[in-house]
């Protein structure tokens, strides 16, 4: 049987940040699996051209192409769009995934550990989407994912200044959402709890703080970064058509556990 069009995403171009390892990837993996093309930005060059063969060897009609910048660097967020108007591809999808911690009790950050929290995690992404509109909006049926966190819904222990800027993300995707709903531009957000990867490895590697977790998690096991893609990749697709200023949370039922 034909899938129907509006579970694909072919002839749909899709910029995913942070693209060479993790959540990023897997949403890389799973929008080429829908058709989608990409353009992967990531900071580490060789892991980036890494992914890239990878991903055209694992998906043979998929365009990847790939540019190693820095997207809390203002200067190089702009390089990101300049080579995006050179490969005169027509943008109509963008998962804004880069994000950063450093996990501490309130009283011990630096000054500058915040704001680079904050340039990081919140104001990366308002930018990224102020750069996109215009390509956006000319598509007309575009969508904007920005990966949130479970940390700007509730109380975790990832330190104040993560939580606020996930929950300024969160608020930053309802705003955008009536914003530019009229400019055909859907906006939305996934908020993952403990997912399995590079980041996440130093904690759960404490067996005690593993079980701490798991028992909070009320499907008893550590998220996989293709179930977030999965949850990326539907609010980008044609069937979520209605969807916008939502914010899902990928986490095994952690925010509905009761005592």
């Amino acid at each position: 049987m034909t899938i129907p069009s509006r579970w694909r995403l072919d002839g749909r171009a899709a910029l995913v940040t942070g693209a060479s390892k993790g959540i990023g990837l897997a949403c890389a993996r799973e929008l080429a699996l829908l058709g989608a093309d990409l353009l992967l930005v990531a900071r580490d060059d060789i892991t980036l051209e890494k992914t890239r063969l990878d991903l055209i060897e694992e998906f043979p009609g998929c365009e990847v192409f790939v540019c190693a910048a820095d997207v809390a660097d203002r200067e190089q967020r702009l390089e990101v769009f300049d080579w995006i108007a050179d490969l005169d591809v027509e943008l109509s999808l963008l998962v804004n995934n880069v994000g950063a911690n450093v996990s501490r009790p309130a009283l011990d950050y630096a000054l500058d550990e915040v704001r680079m929290l904050v340039e990081t995690n919140v104001l990366a992404a308002f930018e990224m989407c102020r750069l996109a509109h215009p390509d956006l909006a000319e598509h007309g049926n575009a969508a904007i994912v920005n990966v949130g966190s479970v940390s700007g819904l509730t109380h975790v222990r990832t330190g104040a200044p993560y939580g606020l800027t996930k929950a300024a993300l969160h608020q930053l995707t309802r705003n955008l959402a009536c914003e530019w709903a009229d400019d055909g531009i859907r906006v939305n957000a996934v908020a993952p709890w403990y997912i399995r990867t590079q980041r996440t490895e130093g904690p759960l590697a404490d067996v005690d703080y593993l079980d701490e977790v798991l028992e909070r998690t009320p499907m008893g096991r550590i998220g996989e970064p293709e179930e977030v893609a999965s949850a990326v990749a539907f609010l980008c697709l044609p069937a979520a058509s209605y969807i916008t200023g939502e914010c899902i949370a990928v986490d095994g039922g952690f925010l509905r556990y009761g005592f």
